[in-house]
């Protein structure tokens, strides 16, 4: 079985720089067997943020990409503030949240983007948690911000 840093590698997948925290929080913290990852936001190679409102001057399809780049955000963060991805055993939680408009209806499909690259990166298995889709403002008009729980080995 492949580690996820060579399927990450094997993927050909370019992790954007890890944000530096917009808040007094901890980007991650660490508790017991667990892994606890703060909101994430779509951040691209440059360090700029994809910027929209699904709905509004986002359609889903650009929305679920910004998703994944939130997911390639994270595993940035997580090894510029945890080390290796490989001492990850499984995801447990996934919160997705999404900025849209009101009458916008297919939260789940936007944060599907971020679902499969992890199912991509750490297998089906143990890839796949349990996940909450819900819609709302987020800061800076960000289209996703995602936190997430993992399981240890």
């Amino acid at each position: 079985m492949k580690t996820p840093s060579k399927k990450i590698e094997e993927l050909g997948l370019e992790l954007p720089p890890p944000p530096p925290p917009a808040g007094v929080y901890r980007p991650i913290l660490v508790v017991d067997n667990f892994l606890y990852v703060s909101g994430q936001g779509p951040v691209q190679n440059d360090t700029s943020l994809i910027v929209g409102r699904v709905g509004d001057d986002m359609e889903l399809a650009a929305a679920k990409l910004a998703a994944r780049q939130v997911g390639l955000t994270m595993l940035s963060t997580i090894q510029a503030h945890f080390g290796s991805v490989d001492k990850i055993k499984r995801v447990v939680k996934v919160l997705g949240m999404v900025n849209c408009t009101p009458d916008f209806k297919e939260h789940p499909l936007v944060i599907n983007g971020f679902s499969e690259l992890f199912a991509e990166v750490f297998g089906r298995e143990n890839g796949i948690g349990v996940r909450s889709a819900v819609g709302m403002m987020l800061p800076g008009n960000i289209p996703v911000e995602i936190e997430a729980m993992f399981e240890l080995h």
